[in-house]
Order: C-alpha cells, then sequence, then structure tokens
C-alpha cells in the first residue's frame, strides 16, 4: 500500500502542483499495478486526476484499465461542466429573489486548481440565511424544478431534474453540535463581504479556511475524510492568497490549530514531497483504508476512544445522544421532551427497517478492536488535537 500511495501522489502532483512526474514510476506499471492503482485513486475520488497524469506521460497501455482511466477523466469533466450550469442557474434565481446566499466548499476552491474539472464534488453546497430558507426552498421548486431529499437540523437536500444534489445549508454546523467551533462558525456572515450585485457574498479567506478544516476533521472522527481535502489544504496554502496570522486567529477560536498544523504537515508530504513523521504516517494509512467516506472500522475505534471505552460506546450507540437523534430525525428538533419515544422510533428501524444487519456489523468491529489499537487511535487523536473536551 505504501508504494502504491507514494505513486498515486506522484501522479497526483505532476497533474496539479506542476512537479516533473518521476521517471522511475514507469518501471513499475504492470497491469497488476495499474489496476490496484485505478482501484485505490477510484475511492478517492481521484482516479481522474492519476488517469490524466498518466495519460500526459504516454504511460497508459492499450486496454480495460487504461478505458477505465479515461472514462474518468470524462466524467469529471461532465461533472464539473453540469454541477457549474446548476451553480449559475441556482445563483442567478437566489439574485433574481434577492435571497443572500455564500457558496461553499468544492464551488469555490476549484478556481484554484490548474483547471476546474480537476476538483470533483458529489454536490453543490450553498448557505442561505435561516430566516430565508422557506423562501429558497420554494422558490427553487417552483421555477428550477428542484425536489426535497432530505432534511437535517443544518441543511435541505434537494435534487434538481438532472440529476444534481444540492445541499442547501442554513448553518455550517448542526445547531446542537457541542463543539468548540460552533461558536466562531455560528458567524459565518460577519465574516462575509456582499459582491457586485450585492446579494452573493463570499466568506473571508481565514473563515472559509477554517470551515474547510473543520469539516475536515469532522470527518476524520466519523471515519475517515478522504485524500482531497489534504489536496484542498495544499492548494489553498499554496494557490491562494491569504494573510496567515488572521487563519492562525481563527482556528486557535475555534479549537482546530492543531489539527490544522497536522493536515497541512500531511499534505506537505503528499503533495511537496516532505518526510512522514510518525503521526502523518499513522494518519495517512487511517485515510487511505477508508475511502473517499471513511469507514465503519475507523468509526467505531475513534467512538470508542471519544466516549470513554467499549462500554460507553456501546451505552451511546443503544441510546443515542439527542443532538446526534435529530440528525435521523428532524422532527425531533425543539421537542426535547419526545427522546425516549424516538429512541424507541430508532431501535424500530433498526430491528424492521434493515438496519439490523449493519448494527450487528458495528458491534461486531467494536468487540474485535483490540487493546493496541485503542491505544493507537487514542494516541492520534490527542496529537490531532481530537480527543472529546471533558465538561
Amino acid at each position: 500500500m505504501e508504494q502504491l500511495a507514494a505513486v498515486m501522489m506522484q501522479l497526483i502532483r505532476s497533474e496539479v502542483c506542476g512537479e516533473p512526474v518521476d521517471g522511475d514510476i514507469r518501471r513499475l506499471l504492470s497491469d497488476d499495478f495499474l489496476k490496484r492503482l485505478y482501484r485505490l485513486s477510484k475511492s478517492h475520488d481521484l482516479a481522474h486526476l492519476v488517469g490524466a497524469a498518466l495519460d500526459g506521460a504516454g504511460w497508459l497501455p492499450q486496454g480495460e484499465v487504461a478505458e477505465q482511466f479515461r472514462q474518468q477523466t470524462f466524467l469529471s469533466v461532465y461533472r464539473y461542466e453540469r454541477m457549474q450550469y446548476e451553480l449559475t442557474q441556482v445563483s442567478a434565481l437566489l439574485e433574481q429573489e434577492h435571497i443572500c446566499f455564500i457558496p461553499l466548499k468544492g464551488a469555490v476552491i476549484r478556481q484554484y486548481y490548474p483547471e476546474p474539472w480537476m476538483r470533483t464534488s458529489c454536490d453543490v453546497d450553498i448557505l442561505v440565511h435561516r430566516e430565508e430558507l422557506e423562501r429558497a426552498r420554494e422558490a427553487l421548486a417552483a421555477k428550477l424544478h428542484y425536489r426535497l431529499d432530505a432534511e437535517s437540523t443544518y441543511d435541505v437536500a434537494l435534487n434538481s431534474e438532472s440529476g444534481v444534489h444540492l445541499e442547501l445549508h442554513y448553518s455550517l454546523l448542526d445547531q446542537e453540535e457541542d463543539s468548540p467551533a460552533k461558536a466562531c462558525l455560528m458567524e459565518v456572515w460577519s465574516n462575509a463581504a456582499a459582491g457586485k450585485g450585492g446579494y452573493a457574498y463570499e466568506l473571508s479567506d481565514a473563515m472559509f479556511y477554517t470551515y474547510h478544516i473543520y469539516h475536515m476533521a469532522k470527518h476524520i472522527i466519523l471515519g475517515g475524510c478522504g485524500v482531497r481535502p489534504l489536496l484542498d489544504t495544499w492548494i489553498l496554502n499554496h494557490r491562494a492568497s491569504f494573510d496567515p496570522a488572521k487563519r492562525l486567529e481563527l482556528l486557535r477560536q475555534s479549537g482546530l490549530d492543531i489539527f490544522a498544523a497536522q493536515a497541512e504537515a500531511l499534505s506537505e508530504v503528499w503533495f511537496t514531497g516532505a518526510p512522514h513523521t510518525e503521526l502523518t504516517a499513522q494518519l495517512q494509512d487511517y485515510i487511505l483504508q477508508a475511502g473517499v467516506y471513511g469507514n465503519l472500522r475507523n468509526k467505531v475505534a475513534v467512538q470508542q476512544v471519544r466516549q470513554g471505552g467499549k462500554i460507553r460506546y456501546l451505552l451511546s450507540r443503544i441510546w443515542m445522544p439527542y443532538h446526534i437523534l435529530c440528525l435521523h430525525y428532524p422532527s425531533l428538533n425543539g421537542r426535547k421532551w419526545l427522546l425516549p419515544f424516538y429512541e424507541i422510533r430508532r431501535w424500530c428501524g433498526l430491528l424492521f427497517g434493515g438496519g439490523a444487519k449493519r448494527g450487528m456489523q458495528e458491534m461486531s468491529i467494536q468487540k474485535d478492536i483490540t487493546d493496541e489499537q485503542q491505544k493507537r487511535t487514542r494516541a492520534m487523536l490527542q496529537e490531532l488535537g481530537l480527543t472529546k473536551r471533558q465538561s
């Protein structure tokens, strides 16, 4: 895995970061190696970059794996064009309706990539004021024919007729979330400036970067974030103009300065060629084995540490905290007295709604995690500044 990962990162560096590709890589590119390279890069939604680098160097032989790489590059361009069209349409509508909004995540970051299609996204993310959410939803449904997909305590998910997924945020994080970053991220509109039209806002660099780091840390805790956020981190540190002091101030206020420093260190290992430390090597293993969305084993190991052991973790899964249960059942939000009834509803859903298999899988993983793995995970989280704060 280590050699495979090193080759993948070198190819991405050559395609995105402008570093000449190492000619010694070519001797490794057997058919089996290319197949494994395709599987790894695709699991992190980066096969389009790896394939483009290989193709540009003339190292893609004719055959099935070459076509798979080329197809991913074609699809990434297609996905970008489709999402950019929807973002343009939604932005124009919100302007027309006099609704203030802020584009988030990939819609902003891709401007710093050599080509915008290089930064893939699964959805379009836009922030609006909470009090304008319903008006925005109604306008999107009536004029652009968006359909409701799901709701949470910080966003509403909608689907366009063309199949593009839109996440309409009204907060950058769960309202009930107990996070050191909450106070800072709740001030998002104070850290944004209106553009020429008066309704399309842009986050300050420091706020955008802090939210990026927060979102990456959140996914690390949930089992893994994939490689792409680390590539974004490198891009934001090497291609965007910024004031380091302002970034650091917000990161410290959010309790994210330690994690940000280690994420930046790993991004430099991967995309500049800096040497590994013990921590960046461990974080690399944690991220690479889990794919773009993380995996259940990582999540269970982390939550055991953050909950204070296996028994406490098991109890937390039986009796889910209110703010977490609200993510599954938005109708519970603001009705904490109904918590016991919703716990029973969740149990019934697990037993009769197809969740029992996943629950059993989770319990099996929970028993299999060794004391040594817990110890390593605890040490990693402590060094990343992501252990649960005690009250």
